[in-house]
């Protein structure tokens, strides 16, 4: 037996499991706590007035003028249009042309293709502000400045390089058997991608999707570059931009409801599909 061994009871050995858990549970609720309450914080202060800004509270006052102010703004109502239609339009065009983007740099070999997916890779990772001035020159020659068409073409340079690599390597772990016995069929590569490769798919660009889009309608650097009027402004430059009755007063509170409004069409997306971005997002990760 070894010395210094420590042998305890089995009650003595319960109570250390339980410790064990509720220590496990403590860490998961406090995990919780820090990552849900800021959003807590701003639906309660969405419902308070100004004059109960001021006061700590952590219930909400079911006051909802903030967001009858808010929804009564034409700027942002069109602002969350806008969003929607560049977030959504961007997205589709992404997904397009990652998907044969992916299928020849993971499916079909030649010269550089280790060299080109490098390469997108370094673009996802340049920041915004490296790229600006450059694509403020490109948008103007292309006519599209003060466009939503210049923030979908804006974003491709943001979301497309992430949209390739995921889906690359997603594809990279799909049975190269069955490229292989619709090859011997006589399929061609297109017919190939469409009916055997992308039905199953499925997970992975339901996940990279939902991420583009979010990832396009939180962007807030172009947006601001590009656009000049309020008619054309995103929610995220719409919310910075909210003024309250005096250029001496800030609308907290319907900066609070603008947070809101716009978080939630996000997390119903993330519940309609979160088994898909789960399965999305493991696939690949155990292999047989």
């Amino acid at each position: 037996m070894a010395q210094g061994s420590k042998h305890y009871s089995n009650s003595t050995y319960r109570k250390l499991r339980l410790a064990k858990r509720a220590s496990l549970y403590a860490g998961v609720l406090l995990v919780l706590a820090y990552m849900l309450f800021p959003y807590y914080w701003a639906i309660i202060s969405s419902t308070k007035t100004r004059e109960d800004l001021y006061s700590f509270s952590l219930l909400p006052s079911l006051d909802f003028s903030n967001y009858v102010t808010l929804y009564h703004n034409p700027i942002f109502i069109g602002a969350i249009v806008n969003s929607a239609f560049v977030a959504l339009t961007s997205s589709l065009i992404s997904l397009v042309i990652s998907i044969l983007a992916a299928y020849a740099l993971g499916r079909m070999h030649f010269r550089f293709s280790r060299t080109v997916l490098i390469c997108v890779l370094m673009i996802s990772v340049f920041p915004q502000v490296v790229v600006l001035s450059g694509m403020f020159e490109v948008i103007g020659w292309l006519g599209f400045y003060n466009r939503p068409t210049a923030l979908v073409f804006s974003y491709l340079l943001l979301v497309l390089p992430f949209t390739t690599w995921v889906l690359t390597s997603f594809i990279r772990d799909l049975p190269q058997e069955l490229e292989e016995a619709a090859l011997i069929d006589g399929c061609s590569r297109l017919r190939i991608l469409t009916h055997v490769l992308l039905p199953l798919m499925g997970p992975a660009i339901a996940s990279t999707g939902l991420l583009a889009f979010i990832l396009s309608w939180n962007e807030f650097l172009f947006a601001l570059t590009f656009i000049l009027t309020d008619e054309n402004r995103t929610v995220p430059v719409a919310m910075g931009l909210l003024t309250g009755s005096s250029r001496y007063e800030y609308p907290f509170g319907q900066v609070m409801a603008a947070s809101v409004t716009v978080t939630l069409p996000l997390l119903i997306l993330v519940l309609m599909f979160q088994r898909k971005i789960v399965s999305g997002l493991t696939a690949g990760a155990v292999k047989g």
